[in-house]
């Protein structure tokens, strides 16, 4: 691990030589490019750099302790041995987990799929709930979120939305999220107070670029159709809905959101590459079984995740165990006890995954 680390430590020196270039600074493709894999360093050599001090201070406070009679000075140099050794530990498994290769989709977008599962109308609201709980995440985060489509109920429920969430490693924290969300509670049209079991499911998709997905124009077919609301009622009497299917997946993606047709188009073509990706990413994850394996109930969204019980104030996830009696709060968007403990938990299983293999 030492001799990576230094490999790691002589590449981003190198970095800096060439970003202080003129040949680069002029180039802003190429400047931006090598400002990433700056970055992407950086936190791993000031970790490793970290480490190194601390070990020659330890290695300064254990001298310090052969050489002297001093009492005071070698209880000194006893509680510093402690305290380094302590820190050292800690910083040393911190770089483990920064060694792990990066999934290349964790600074991505996100599109959020939201669909009204088992439950009826219940189902509904339930879904239009996690919906501004994302919503709410999204804010505390700094990202931008967007309604791209969505299919409301007259009960203030929605049967399906779809959304894009834009900003700073937004996949890398939302990726856990996809699987079905199950609420208890009793329904408000219950009069005889029984708590009910609904379920909505939760698809988060990285954002696929053009470049990541070559889409023949050869294989969509694409419909358009004039917009309309709640009940089928019109929006507009021009043809700017627009469906998209892709006809080696059958796979199909309707937009109405936006008056204009380019837009929808626009629109229906990024959850399409996504879509499309993500088809192509679970063939990989089907090859790589022993990989599979390792991350059981990483995304499977037919998997029950995590369930929502109002009566109890109890929110559980049940990949990991993790139970907090702080609904309210995170159906206002607090999340980050969750998505922290699911990925130090999927980065734990990648690590010993990784040093098993090695």
């Amino acid at each position: 691990m030492l001799e990576k680390l230094a490999q790691i430590e002589e590449n981003y020196e190198d970095l800096n030589r060439q970003l202080s270039s003129p040949d680069i600074t002029s180039d802003i493709s190429a400047y931006t490019k090598l400002m990433k894999k700056h970055a992407s360093l950086g936190e791993i050599v000031a970790k490793y750099r970290d480490v190194k001090k601390m070990k020659e201070e330890l290695a300064g406070a254990k001298e310090l302790l052969s050489e002297t009679d001093d009492a005071d000075m070698r209880e000194l140099a006893e509680l510093e041995i402690d305290e380094l050794e302590n820190n050292l530990e800690a910083a040393e498994e911190k770089l483990k987990f920064l060694l792990i290769p990066k999934d290349p989709n964790d600074e991505k977008n996100v599109i959020l799929e939201i669909r009204a599962g088992t439950g009826g109308d219940e189902a509904t609201l339930f879904a239009a709930e996690i919906l501004r709980m994302y919503a709410r995440y999204a804010e505390r985060q700094g990202w931008k979120m967007e309604i791209m489509e969505m299919s409301d109920t007259g009960v203030g429920g929605i049967k399906d939305a779809i959304a894009m969430i834009e900003g700073d490693n937004v996949y890398s924290k939302m990726r856990y999220e996809s699987g079905v969300h199950r609420v208890q509670r009793v329904p408000q049209t219950e009069t005889s107070g029984r708590i009910h079991t609904s379920a909505i499911t939760v698809a988060v998709l990285p954002e696929a670029e053009e470049v990541d997905v070559q889409i023949d124009q050869n294989d969509l077919r694409i419909d358009t159709f004039c917009s309309s609301g709640p009940g089928g009622q019109s929006v507009n009497t021009t043809y700017s809905a627009v469906r998209i299917t892709h006809l080696p997946t059958n796979v199909v993606v309707s937009m109405q959101d936006e008056k204009s047709q380019i837009k929808n188009r626009e629109k229906a073509m990024r959850v399409l590459r996504a879509r499309l990706q993500e088809i192509e990413e679970q063939k990989q994850h089907d090859a790589l079984a022993s990989e599979r394996k390792s991350m059981v109930g990483s995304g499977d969204r037919s998997e029950k995740i995590r369930t929502y019980n109002f009566k109890e104030n109890r929110v559980s996830d049940h990949r990991i165990g993790l139970t907090t009696h702080q609904l309210e709060s995170v159906m206002e968007g607090d999340l980050d006890e969750f998505v922290n403990a699911l990925t130090t938990h999927y980065q734990t299983e990648k690590l010993k995954a990784e040093t098993v293999s090695a």
